[in-house]
Formats: C-alpha cells, sequence, structure tokens
C-alpha cells in the first residue's frame, strides 16, 4: 500500500508540473508555422530562483554570486527583472515585456513633482543589500568621465522610466538604483534615449515585445571605469529586442559605446546588430527561452534582414 500511494503521489506531481502551460508557451504555439519544441539551453526552475525566469524576455541566467530579482504590481504582474551581481555590485542586465495592457499611459513622470517625493523617487532596491548599491545621491553625479574632469554621471536607467508609465507603482520600481547605471549625460540623454525612444515609438506593432537591456560588466576591456566609491561604469552598453507579430517572431539588437560625445543625430542602423553578433559581444545567451529551433532563426538573421524587416521602426 505505501509503495502504491508513493507511486500515485509522484505521478500526481509530474502530471501536475508537465500540464501547467503557459502564456508564453502558448505564444510560440501561436507564432505561424511548425517549430520543433526541444530547448536544450532554456532556464529551468531551482530553489531561490523565481518562476518568471522562463519567460521569453529572459536570457540565460549568469549563476555564481549573480540573483534575479523581480519587482511586480498585484495589477499588472511583472514589472521588469534584472540580474544582480553581488560581487560585482551592479546589474547585468534588465529585462520586460511590452504588451498591449502595459503599453498606455496611466502616470506622467512629472507627476512625481506633486508627491512627498517633490521630484524623481531615486532610492534603493528594498530586495538588495544596500550596502551593495550605489548611494543615491553624489556618487555618479560624483565622478567624471575618464579626461573630462567637469563632466559627471547621470543615473542612467535601464528599463526605461517611459517604458513603465501605466501605473504609479510600476513607474516608481524603475528608479531603484538597481535599475541605474552611470552614464554620462549626453549619452543619457543622446543617442541611449533615442534607442529607448525607437523602441517606445514602435511597440504596439507587435503583438509583444520582449525587451533585455544592459551595459557590460564582465571583462576588464570592456569597463569604462569605476565610480569615486568603486562601482563599474560599463564602457558599452546594449538592447536586444524581440518581437512576436502575425509573421512570427524576428529580433535585433543595439551596441553602443558609451563616449562622452554628441552622437543623438546618428542614424540608428549604425548600431544595430543582429542577436548572434549581439551574443558575442556581450557573452549573454538572449532569449534562451525560446525552442532552439526558432531561437537559432531568430538570432542569425543577418543584420542586413534586420534593418528591412524592421524598417519602419527606422533603424534601416
Amino acid at each position: 500500500m505505501r509503495l502504491y500511494r508513493s507511486f500515485f503521489i509522484l505521478f500526481s506531481v509530474v502530471f501536475a508540473f508537465t500540464s501547467c502551460g503557459t502564456d508564453h508557451e502558448n505564444d510560440i504555439n501561436n507564432g505561424g508555422g511548425k517549430t520543433s519544441e526541444v530547448n536544450e539551453n532554456r532556464n529551468v526552475l531551482a530553489i531561490g530562483r523565481p518562476a518568471e525566469v522562463t519567460r521569453l524576455e529572459f536570457p540565460k541566467l549568469k549563476g555564481g554570486t549573480s540573483e534575479v530579482i523581480v519587482h511586480s504590481t498585484s495589477a499588472y504582474g511583472m514589472t521588469y527583472a534584472l540580474e544582480w551581481d553581488h560581487a560585482k555590485r551592479s546589474q547585468r542586465w534588465s529585462c520586460y515585456e511590452i504588451t498591449s495592457a502595459n503599453n498606455k499611459k496611466g502616470w506622467n513622470r512629472k507627476q512625481w513633482n506633486n508627491t512627498k517625493w517633490g521630484s524623481d523617487p531615486f532610492q534603493v532596491d528594498p530586495k538588495i543589500p544596500a550596502n551593495e548599491q550605489s548611494p543615491v545621491r553624489g556618487e555618479f553625479s560624483g565622478s567624471h568621465y575618464p579626461g573630462y574632469p567637469n563632466s559627471y554621471f547621470d543615473r542612467g536607467h535601464i528599463c526605461a522610466s517611459e517604458d513603465r508609465i501605466y501605473a504609479k507603482e510600476a513607474n516608481e520600481q524603475t528608479f531603484y538604483m538597481s535599475n541605474m547605471q552611470p552614464q554620462v549625460h549626453v549619452f543619457n540623454a543622446g543617442i541611449w534615449q533615442k534607442m529607448e525612444a525607437c523602441i517606445q515609438n514602435n511597440a504596439n506593432r507587435g503583438e509583444v515585445v520582449y525587451v533585455c537591456k544592459g551595459g557590460t560588466i564582465d571583462k576588464d576591456s570592456q569597463i569604462l571605469t569605476h565610480t569615486k566609491s568603486g562601482f563599474i561604469v560599463p564602457r558599452y552598453f546594449f538592447m536586444a529586442v524581440l518581437m512576436k507579430d502575425e509573421k512570427g517572431y524576428h529580433a535585433f539588437g543595439f551596441w553602443v559605446e558609451h563616449l562622452y560625445e554628441n552622437h543623438s543625430s546618428d542614424r540608428l542602423s549604425q548600431y544595430v546588430v543582429n542577436i548572434d553578433e549581439l551574443e558575442r559581444l556581450t557573452g549573454i545567451d538572449f532569449f534562451c527561452n525560446l525552442p532552439d529551433e526558432l531561437e537559432h532563426k531568430v538570432e542569425h538573421e543577418s543584420a542586413q534582414e534586420v534593418r528591412s524587416y524592421f524598417r519602419s521602426w527606422g533603424i534601416n
């Protein structure tokens, strides 16, 4: 009897686990055409990992001293997630999705002026030890770009504030210091903002747009400098964008050097790379939760094919 009962419980658990599909699995199945569902390099659930790591916007997790932090609201679910490296005291990336449900305006950044904050609500992330995060004030602005002592760094959003204006609570979460990287002002308010606007202005062209953004923190050659208290300043920044529409899945990347120069008038096409190249540059495996066959197809579209497909986005 004990043996029978143990077998029954084990069967029930396995059946329940394998029966639980997700909206993202349905997205893949409805993407058009037949695609093998084999996935050898997807993120797997494990103790200490949030369930969200299987979503399509997530890259392959680094592991080691890194941890995935998820911020969410009760009304809308996940606002964004980030990978925090406790040893490096830095975030590696932030990821999130843009859908018709959250691509709307329910809050304006200027409205923070009329709250207790009096302005933008920059604050430490309550889910990460405060001593691992940059001080809210004075750290970035008190540090300068190499060779330019009169310059300073902004608290540069990775998940953009403007990408999360559907609710006050969600917008506030984008101001956590864990979602910031030091960015010299002319870069933050210039080419980086132009890339952000490209995604914001065109996200409604797809059913879902999956975004993963960050700065380079892992290779010494890709670190520009450190702030006065030793926080990493990335030499390069990137965006990986996956769109699902009626034709299936397509993706592109932005790769841009963190320069103390105004490049806001540059054509975005000169910063476009395919995902395969972006992975080579960053060492990050993007969109790993796609079935392997589909992931390979999406990532290996040439830069020319990518520019052509996303022509309406203005990146050609």
